[in-house]
């Protein structure tokens, strides 16, 4: 479903002085905005920019996910679905984000389907 390759997690995060895995870590914290916080500071720690990008573009996800559900919820007989969906939805993320975290915190690079290689490639930059 997902690579996973081991990344160190011992040494110096760089711009914040944190170890890699928990400036991961603390990438997923508060989706984007953690993210781009992260990717702004840890310039030249790969590991880190990878999780940061990971965890943007999954905010960016999201954020598109609960767009395509509002806009089926104002739809006449079909927008009753939109609060399942939305749940699902929602389940989904959070279990996501979970692991992604859990995965950062354990220095492994746990690529998310579609988003995780986008982001790897966006972090080899």
């Amino acid at each position: 479903m997902a690579d996973q390759q081991s990344t160190p997690t011992q040494g110096s995060g760089g711009g914040t002085g944190l170890a890699p895995n928990i400036a991961s870590t603390l990438c997923y914290l508060c989706t984007w905005v953690t993210g781009l916080i992260f990717l702004l500071i840890e310039k030249d720690n790969k590991t880190v920019k990878f999780h940061a990008w990971q965890a943007i573009f999954l905010g960016i996800a999201a954020f598109a996910g609960y767009l395509v559900i509002m806009v089926i919820g104002f739809i006449p007989y079909i927008g009753l679905i939109s609060l399942v969906l939305s749940l699902v939805l929602w389940i989904g993320l959070a279990v996501v984000w979970i692991i992604a975290m859990i995965k950062a915190y354990q220095g492994q690079k746990w690529l998310i389907p579609i988003i995780g290689p986008i982001a790897e490639q966006q972090a080899n930059k």
